[in-house]
């Protein structure tokens, strides 16, 4: 039984992720066709910002983990927190703190 369990989850989750994504590329799609039946500016279909270094971009958030993950085992070391708890919260806070690092840093350089 709980082997069911798990293969439901775990097909749900990749569905679930497809779902998003195809629901992101149809609609991308979708106005994109619109824009081109009217006849607007193909230059606002690039909307994307290239990143300056996308290898800094991954080293901070590697860094940012790997600094969370070692603050997280002193939290459970010293103050007895849960390791999951505090594993998972440390991870994401440090992790988006060097994402916004990397953001400044990149806005900085196109300067």
């Amino acid at each position: 039984m709980d082997d069911l369990k798990h293969i439901i989850i775990s097909v749900s989750a990749f569905a679930g992720i497809f779902g998003i994504v195809y629901v992101f590329m149809m609609t991308r799609y979708k106005e994109r066709m619109a824009m081109i039946e009217r006849k607007v500016d193909a230059s606002l279909l690039d909307s994307t910002r290239k990143s300056l270094s996308p290898t800094l971009k991954f080293g901070m958030l590697f860094v940012g983990i790997a600094i969370g993950i070692i603050v997280a085992s002193a939290l459970n070391r010293w103050y007895s927190l849960s390791m999951g708890m505090s594993l998972l919260a440390m991870v994401f806070l440090f992790g988006g703190i060097s994402l916004i690092l990397n953001f400044i840093i990149e806005r900085r350089l196109e300067k």
